[in-house]
């Protein structure tokens, strides 16, 4: 099956946010060296698995390993997700450099 329209955009999504999950887990990381906080430690950890999980994600929607089935209905749900977790972490990243 062809990559459709909305799991492209999903990619896309799932890229910005591997994008803002680098720039938070960078300004977390040198929170941590500064402070040595469990809390900063945590918010660091916390950044590093959710990338991870973007990047499996990526490389299922490239690679067509049907991850999330044949669905149309379930790639629109995928891509809607992928949308609020970008302007999550959009926003996460907006309150941080502040």
């Amino acid at each position: 099956m062809a990559i459709t329209t909305e799991v492209t955009i999903a990619t896309g999504f799932s890229a910005g946010n591997i994008i803002l999950l680098g720039i938070l887990t960078y300004v977390w990381l040198q929170n941590y060296r500064t402070f040595r906080t469990p809390l900063v430690l945590g918010l660091l950890l916390f950044s590093l698995v959710f990338m991870l999980e973007n990047v499996v994600v990526v490389y299922f929607f490239l690679t067509e390993a049907m991850l999330y089935g044949y669905d149309p209905i379930v790639h629109q749900v995928m891509l809607a997700l992928r949308f609020l977790q970008f302007l999550a972490l959009l926003s996460l990243v907006f309150v941080t450099l502040k």
